[in-house]
């Protein structure tokens, strides 16, 4: 097996980290989910709290820059200089980048594949499930009623939806954006990531 550079989109409650938690290990490669920030502060000289409170959501100052500066910059006697949500971005766009630079592995979200689109090894899956089962999964993973996993499944898809597409200038979860869409509700996850390897293994072959 050929060098392996992943990225993995996912609607809420779609089960995308599991599939690529599990998949990593099974293709015995690094895997970055959350692990990536405390990476990104290493790196970067930025709080790992910092980029916690920034990751994947837009924050009020992102939101309020949206409106007022679309290129999310302030000006200072200095010039203009990039606001916090910039730098954070900025800081895991190089880490995804050199992380990759040294090997095989599988990102989930954080704008992966924007960062890593020219990347020869790359394959970007999206992973998705109708709304019912993704109502399911939440509901029995958190506790809550069929109506409030639904509230929070609508508030965390918009919220990486918007991200995505601020700083990439794409849209999130659109069909000319990824490489392969799995729908996680057809089968488990262990038979899912056998389906995904499976996949790769043929296209490694036409490359």
């Amino acid at each position: 097996m050929g060098k392996h550079i992943i990225t993995i989109g996912r609607q809420f409650g779609s089960n995308g980290r599991e599939i690529g938690h599990r998949l990593a290990e099974k293709m015995n490669i690094p895997f970055y989910d959350k692990e990536l920030l405390n990476e990104t502060a290493k790196n970067s000289g930025l709080s790992e709290n910092i980029l916690k409170s920034l990751d994947e959501r837009p924050s009020r100052s992102f939101l309020y820059s949206l409106v007022m500066d679309p290129y999310s910059y302030g000006f200072t006697s200095q010039g203009y200089q990039p606001n916090l949500n910039q730098q954070a971005f900025q800081a895991t766009y190089d880490t995804i980048k050199k992380i990759a630079d040294e090997g095989s592995c599988i990102f989930v979200g954080r704008c992966a594949d924007y960062a890593l689109r020219h990347n020869p090894d790359l394959i970007r899956l999206f992973i998705y499930a109708p709304l019912e089962a993704r109502i399911k999964t939440v509901s029995e993973r958190f506790g809550l009623t069929e109506e409030k996993a639904k509230a929070q499944i609508q508030k965390e898809d918009k919220g990486r939806a918007t991200y995505y597409n601020y700083y990439t200038s794409k849209k999130w979860g659109s069909l000319d954006g990824y490489d392969l869409f799995v729908n996680s509700s057809l089968m488990d996850i262990d038979h899912t990531v056998d389906s995904i390897i499976d996949m790769l293994d043929k296209i490694e072959k036409f490359h």
